[in-house]
């Protein structure tokens, strides 16, 4: 039997799917912190969870389909409208529904093109990108990747700037340059923001994503902001007006399952096909998701005594420790 999460990750925005993948007329079913939910839509376009069961004999509401802007169950086609309250019971029609014949509902909205939902009122709100309002700007989604690791495991792995020589040589680092330059980190409200100045590799052959082609001595400049519990903006700059944007949140499925979602953004190259970035997010991702499931346990462990750290661990101790703060933590 699984660990309860923290109550107050019930009161954070998580995703659940890119906003795409809930099509009109067919509700969607996935899982957020080990609870069943059902994404599903209304004419108007409006997108609304629940969860998704049942409240008659206990079926998967999500196995069912949409009829007049109500959700209907899949067994005895009783009707939930987007308020969760059951209005029809074809077998009984007459009678007066029961006020217990009602699924409960969840915060939910749209926004970069993820939707998104808090169990609890949520206590966090979500970053402010002017990116996605930019038309200069166009935004790709990749992936999503699903690992079997908590979501903590994979967002840390985001932040590591230590294993980008071995895990992804060629790609992100140079096993010749394995330093790890220093990083300071702040912390205001429940965001991390921190940056990193390095020196760039040209871009790998197969690849040709990054805007350094024609610099002398290429320099990355890095900018993070961490948004607890699982959520990162990276800036990438190489000194010019040429940037891109990484926007990365994962999903906690379970304890020991996660979902991420990266959506990139570019000012440049803005004819390159979406695949020339999913096929290279594909790679690094993969490349990640062997390293990150071999992790034990699959979860962050947050207390500093269950793993080593050094100086250039600066971001994943400031993690832990503000998620402790935030009561966010195991």
């Amino acid at each position: 039997m699984q660990t309860a999460f923290p109550k107050k990750l019930s009161a954070c925005w998580h995703p659940v799917g890119y906003s795409h993948e809930i099509k009109s007329g067919s509700p969607y079913g996935t899982f957020l912190l080990n609870e069943a939910i059902v994404i599903w839509r209304t004419s108007d376009g409006g997108i609304y969870a629940m969860k998704d069961l049942c409240i008659h004999r206990g079926t998967a509401l999500s196995l069912g389909w949409i009829k007049d802007d109500c959700l209907v169950c899949p067994y005895h086609a009783w009707r939930f409208d987007r308020n969760g309250d059951c209005v029809l019971i074809p077998q009984a029609p007459e009678i007066k529904i029961p006020d217990t014949a009602k699924t409960p509902v969840y915060h939910c909205k749209e926004r970069y093109g993820l939707v998104w939902v808090a169990l609890k009122d949520p206590l966090i709100k979500l970053p402010e990108i002017p990116e996605f309002e930019n038309a200069d700007w166009k935004l790709v989604n990749t992936g999503p990747f699903e690992w079997n690791s908590d979501s903590s495991r994979q967002v840390e792995n985001f932040t590591d700037f230590g294993h980008f020589p071995w895990v992804h040589p060629g790609l992100l680092g140079d096993p010749k340059r394995p330093e790890v330059p220093d990083c300071k980190v702040t912390i205001k409200d429940a965001v991390l923001h921190y940056s990193v100045v390095r020196p760039e590799a040209a871009n790998p052959d197969d690849f040709p994503i990054f805007a350094n082609e024609d610099l002398v001595k290429p320099e990355r400049r890095s900018v993070y902001k961490l948004h607890l519990p699982y959520t990162i903006v990276l800036r990438l700059g190489w000194g010019g007006e040429e940037g891109m944007l990484y926007f990365f949140t994962s999903q906690p499925i379970s304890r020991n399952k996660c979902r991420g979602y990266c959506i990139i953004g570019r000012n440049y190259n803005l004819d390159d096909p979406d695949t020339v970035l999913q096929d290279f997010e594909q790679v690094i991702f993969d490349q990640d998701k062997r390293i990150v499931e071999s992790q034990r346990p699959e979860q962050v462990p947050f207390d500093f005594t269950e793993e080593l750290h050094l100086k250039f661990d600066t971001v994943a101790m400031n993690y832990r420790r503000a998620m402790k703060k935030h009561k966010l933590d195991y």
